[in-house]
């Protein structure tokens, strides 16, 4: 009997260090979202990721025009882990929108083509 209590007080305390480890910590949180001031819309990928290399192509053509009313990042995993972790990406490509504010308002997951982006974009109000 002596056995199955330490064994259930064992696998508690375990479950509650790892929910401890598991929670963001708040400092570290700091920078996971965009400066407030306009929307944004996070690509996470990878340069080795062959719908990510796309989405980079969609990214850099959205760049040129909607640039001033969006901010368009391109995040790679072997340069930036920890925005990766604050931003809980667990599948590439993702992109994240953020409002004007920097809270997370949508995200999706796979390659999207320009003109579903842009549609996603108007839907978010965050272009005209």
């Amino acid at each position: 009997m002596k056995f199955w209590r330490h064994y259930v007080v064992g696998l508690v305390y375990l479950v509650m260090g790892f929910l401890v480890v598991w929670q963001p910590v708040p400092t570290l949180a700091q920078g996971s979202a965009p400066a407030p001031g306009k929307p944004a819309l996070y690509e996470f990928g990878a340069k080795w990721c062959v719908p990510c290399r796309e989405m980079k192509e969609v990214m850099a053509a959205l760049k040129i025009s909607h640039g001033d009313q969006v901010e368009f990042r391109m995040v790679y995993a072997d340069e930036e882990r920890p925005r990766f972790e604050q931003n809980k990406i667990v599948l590439i490509p993702t992109q994240v929108f953020f409002d004007a504010s920097g809270k997370e308002v949508d995200r999706h997951i796979g390659a999207l083509p320009k003109e579903e982006v842009i549609k996603k974009l108007k839907e978010l109000k965050f272009i005209r």
